[in-house]
């Protein structure tokens, strides 16, 4: 069996996260950037499959600048066999829509049995992408579980709900995604960070993807668009218009208790229609 986990680098959530005023895009030098903590719960549900049947081969893509392979060379610490890397100058700024369809793309060209990913990014939040990548693949999604199991030929899993749970299952090939209560990541150890350094990542570049049957009936008539030898940089890409930077927050009012705190705290938030 064949998995591919989509794993994303992002800020530290840790840490302010910034963007450049020039460009409206993400200050990646801002602060240290790690593998989103909800791909590494993904990973772990596959690393659990490999662990049951050591045939299983678990590789992990990602889809951003250079330093996105940092979070590939985490995720091989961790256990993955290999890494695949989208990385193309064309892709900058790329929305859900082209996002989705370039994951589509190399998904289709390095195969796989199942896809799992985080149900949403912890930058972004669209919680889109995945459903975005199983339409252009004409696949089934069982969105954010907080359990699945993977056998050779189905995957089964629990949806926690408002209302209770939901048990659902499909038939392989299929999209995967897990919340937060999914089961914690491992942490890598010492033998799987040396072994990571010589595991193979592969680059994708836009052509790389364009080279494919992008508009084949096997991607439902997607018509995945913009990739390719002189296609359209511009196109899906995210258009920043203006950018501000967040005014900082004023000092607040402090209040001393003289005895009259209750009643000028009534008067403030009357002040302020808080009650």
């Amino acid at each position: 069996m064949k998995i591919v986990v989509l794993v994303k680098q992002v800020p530290d959530t840790a840490e302010e996260r910034k963007l450049d005023l020039t460009t409206g895009l993400l200050d990646r030098d801002a602060g240290d950037s790690v593998v989103d903590e909800i791909n590494e719960r993904a990973l772990e549900v596959a690393l659990r499959v490999k662990d049951a049947n050591k045939s299983t081969e678990v590789v992990v893509m990602t889809m951003g600048p250079d330093g996105a392979t940092q979070a590939l060379r985490k995720a091989l610490s961790m256990g993955a066999d290999s890494g695949v890397h989208i990385l193309d100058d064309s892709l900058a700024g790329a929305d859900t829509k082209r996002t989705a369809a370039a994951l589509a793309a190399g998904l289709k060209v390095t195969g796989f049995d199942i896809v799992l990913a985080g149900n949403e990014s912890t930058d972004g939040r669209g919680g889109v992408v995945p459903a975005m990548v199983a339409e252009h693949l004409a696949l089934p999604l069982l969105g954010s579980l907080v359990s699945a199991e993977i056998t050779e030929g189905a995957v089964r899993g629990v949806r926690q709900g408002e209302g209770g749970t939901l048990n659902v299952h499909a038939a392989l090939p299929a999209i995967v995604t897990v919340t937060e209560s999914s089961a914690e990541a491992r942490f890598p150890n010492f033998k799987g960070i040396l072994t990571a350094k010589r595991k193979p990542v592969t680059t994708l570049s836009v052509a790389d993807l364009g080279s494919a049957d992008l508009g084949s009936a096997e991607l439902g008539g997607a018509g995945l668009t913009g990739f390719g030898p002189g296609a359209d940089a511009r196109v899906g890409s995210t258009v920043i218009v203006s950018t501000t930077e967040r005014t900082a927050r004023a000092a607040g009012r402090k209040i001393v208790d003289d005895g009259t705190a209750a009643t000028e705290l009534a008067e403030f938030l009357v002040a302020n229609r808080l009650v």
